[in-house]
């Protein structure tokens, strides 16, 4: 493995840790709790029995199988930075590209971070002395490989959202009315000078990885597993609601949910998800708001579920690992 004798640099990725990122982690607390109950209003407003309802249209075979796609998209997530880590001769075995994923993806659902899950992979990487340096930026390009590749399919999300007249929130509201308070429009302000201090890393980790081509392609391959398997996820479960939606629709919508839930103001996009899914299903997508909400509930769930082996891992990233011990 390549060793590192010198104490961790401060990378890119750790710094959310630092004295700055606490001073804004109440945005994220604040954006989460504004979320959550925003989509409470809206399940309320539509009727918690007919949310209800919905889940229980879906069968357990099709509960099973969008499970097994959840999972088998998690593991794609681990051959991607499995490889831009091989290919930046860091030599980690698969397994522990393993642990170290699943260990970041159930973290994410408690850190107060929307980086919380690359976090613990970092810390992972530093407990087997790996180099911080690599590390931090193969995180970084990790993130920068899933969104090419939700950027390949965006084009069908705007072609849908630009076809139509700028549609009312589900209720009948318009988005004035129900809209944030200004606290989180400035924290949406912060998040764009922070996507500025993300596209330096992304040049940075870019010059790494620009001159393997062949593994950075791999790489996108893994990303477009990951996205085939969440997209066929999200349309399975609308299938078993009886909503028709074509699975390209599928596509485009989520990509632009996708970027919506990287802005900075939520705890791993909690509740911001949820609301972007379900405005721009119900609008766009023509899917009924109950179906809609049972879709983003079961969404949330399902990644939590299949990230439960990650606890197992989690408490092995508290001690050096073993093998790293011996050969320091």
């Amino acid at each position: 493995m390549i060793k590192n004798s010198t104490p961790p640099a401060k990378s890119p990725v750790a710094a959310p840790l630092d004295s700055k990122s606490k001073k804004i982690s109440w945005i994220r607390i604040l954006g989460t709790l504004l979320a959550l109950a925003l989509l409470i209003y809206l399940i309320v407003e539509q009727g918690w029995q007919a949310v209800v309802d919905s889940l229980a249209q879906v069968s357990w075979p099709a509960f099973l199988g969008a499970f097994l796609l959840i999972l088998l998209s998690r593991l794609a997530t681990v051959g991607r930075w499995h490889v831009l880590l091989r290919s930046a001769n860091v030599e980690i075995e698969l397994r522990q590209s393993l642990r170290l994923v699943f260990a970041g993806l159930f973290s994410a659902n408690f850190l107060p971070t929307t980086v919380g899950g690359d976090l613990v992979r970092f810390a992972g990487g530093v407990r087997l002395r790996l180099d911080t340096g690599v590390v931090a930026a193969s995180l970084v390009m990790d993130r920068l490989v899933g969104m090419a590749g939700m950027a390949t399919v965006l084009p069908f999300g705007l072609a849908r959202f630009f076809s139509l007249p700028l549609a009312p929130w589900p209720s009948g509201k318009t988005l004035q009315q129900v809209a944030l308070p200004a606290s989180l429009a400035r924290a949406a302000a912060w998040g764009q000078r922070q996507l500025g201090q993300l596209w330096q890393s992304l040049r940075r980790a870019v010059r790494l990885w620009i001159s393997r081509p062949r593994q950075l392609l791999l790489a996108y391959l893994f990303t477009l597993g990951h996205m085939l398997t969440t997209f066929l996820t999200v349309w399975v479960i609308f299938q078993a609601l009886g909503e028709p939606i074509s699975f390209w629709w599928v596509a485009g919508l989520w990509s632009m949910g996708y970027f919506i839930t990287l802005l900075p103001i939520s705890i791993n996009g909690l509740g911001v998800q949820e609301v972007a899914l379900t405005y721009l299903f119900t609008n766009y997508g023509g899917v009924s708001l109950h179906s809609v909400l049972a879709m983003a509930l079961l969404m949330r769930a399902l990644p939590i579920l299949a990230s439960l082996p990650g606890a197992v891992f989690v408490p092995a990233l508290l001690q050096p690992d073993k093998a790293a011990e011996k050969q320091a």
